[in-house]
């Protein structure tokens, strides 16, 4: 039996908006009231605030390897879409490509006290080996000890050829594992399409069939800029008419971005029970709007936090896209609170992977979190530590990170794999 015990914090957050005082006691991965603490091993959190790790519901690992492109930020996402598939397309995407970033992408991730990423994976070159792919991404995850939700995405692949590969995928990662999540609980499988801007009626539906099949939560996304454009170019109605209309409004299915919504459109999309992921940290600095988060949330839509990819986001910081979530809540609503945004970045994100287990410190919840130290000078003078979490050091990392009762951070440091070594073998393999 493994017995961690977490002692000697400023404040434990337990669930959104729930803080308490005390020790955390992680049996065997798992969070326990109480526990025979004999020969555990302590971990000292004097001087820290102890959170659930950090959950990041939108990313695009690839992108990692294109990160500041020139010519690719702050244009219109008409323009951005092809100049990125240009990029991929010198690169060559591949599995090793796909490994390398996903390496890179989720050691920053665990660096900046995310545990489970979902990857939203979009680029699948015709030919390619997409199980490779896949099995490269969670090969990288499972590595350096972080959780990954791989998600078997399109843009504008052949409908048959995306099914068939979703299939593989599932076959060969999470074989006969309930709803495509492995029975450690590090892997999980997903599938969704780009958005009705790229992807066709059949290649939602053939997707969703696999999803049936096999329990898999499903992802797209919506009503940013150009998809809005394109839908009403190409079918004269929004996307959010579209996806309801191909059975893709349900309670398994997450949306990233909604930036574009109306007030129908909300109450529709709470109706059915979708949840949402926030990105700011793509939508903002590109100039594709803001979601208007407050009037989700009070619709009933559980919304989660995401960082999207690099090509748009150049960083995979989840908690300075929080504190980003908060600056730009103002813009379209009221001010949301730090703890409601803390808990978007943990429970919210794991609710719309259908985890919910993950994002707590709740007895059962998997022993995920994360020692934030706020006795330095940043936090000189914060009056609400946890609030202070998001408000103050925008670049804040926290000291150690542990995942399933396991330490992989330290010091700030990663513990199962040496950051330059990481970082050298992307550069060399996309040769900047």
């Amino acid at each position: 039996m493994s017995v961690v015990v977490v002692r000697g914090a400023v404040a434990v957050v337990e669930d959104s908006g729930r803080v308490r005082s005390g020790d955390v006691t992680i049996v065997d991965g798992i969070v326990t009231p109480t526990a025979d603490t004999t020969d555990a091993e302590i971990i000292d959190a004097t001087g820290c605030v102890v959170t659930p790790g950090l959950v990041n519901a939108h990313h695009h690992l690839l992108q990692t390897a294109f990160r500041t492109l020139p010519g690719t930020r702050g244009i219109p996402m008409r323009d951005w879409l092809p100049a990125m598939a240009a990029a991929y397309a010198e690169a060559g995407v591949d599995p090793e490509l796909t490994g390398l970033a996903a390496r890179a992408g989720l050691a920053e991730a665990l660096l900046c006290g995310v545990t489970t990423v979902a990857d939203h994976h979009l680029t699948w070159p015709v030919g390619a080996d997409t199980v490779g792919m896949a099995r490269a991404a969670a090969s990288a995850a499972g590595d350096l000890g972080a959780r990954l939700v791989f998600v078997r995405g399109a843009a504008r692949d052949d409908p048959q050829t995306a099914a068939s590969s979703a299939e593989a995928i599932v076959g060969a990662l999470v074989p006969s594992a309930p709803g495509g999540v492995s029975p450690d609980g590090m892997l999980q499988i997903a599938v969704g399409p780009a958005g009705v801007h790229s992807d066709s009626r059949e290649t939602f539906e053939l997707l969703g069939e696999v999803a049936r099949r096999h329990g898999l939560r499903r992802r797209t996304q919506a009503n940013e800029v150009v998809d809005v454009e394109i839908a009403l170019d190409r079918y004269g109605r929004r996307p959010l008419d579209l996806l309801e209309e191909w059975g893709w409004l349900a309670p398994d299915v997450t949306l990233a971005h909604l930036c574009d919504v109306s007030d129908d459109e909300i109450a529709r999309v709470a109706a059915s029970g979708v949840s949402a992921t926030h990105a700011p940290g793509c939508d903002v600095p590109m100039g594709w709007g803001v979601a208007p988060v407050r009037r989700l949330l009070d619709a009933g839509v559980a919304v989660g936090l995401g960082t999207s990819g690099g090509g748009s986001n150049d960083a995979g910081h989840l908690l300075a896209d929080a504190r980003l979530a908060l600056q730009v809540s103002a813009l379209v609503g009221p001010q949301l609170p730090a703890s409601e945004v803390l808990g978007m970045a943990t429970a919210g994100s794991a609710d719309g992977l259908g985890r919910p287990e993950l994002g707590r410190l709740t007895p059962g919840s998997a022993g995920d979190l994360c020692l934030w130290d706020v006795s330095g000078v940043a936090d000189a003078g914060v009056a609400d530590p946890m609030a202070g979490l998001l408000w103050a050091s925008p670049g804040r990392r926290p000291r150690t990170v542990v995942v399933a009762g396991r330490v992989v951070v330290d010091e700030g440091r990663l513990v199962r794999a040496d950051e330059r070594e990481v970082v050298a073998r992307l550069l060399e393999r996309v040769k900047r």
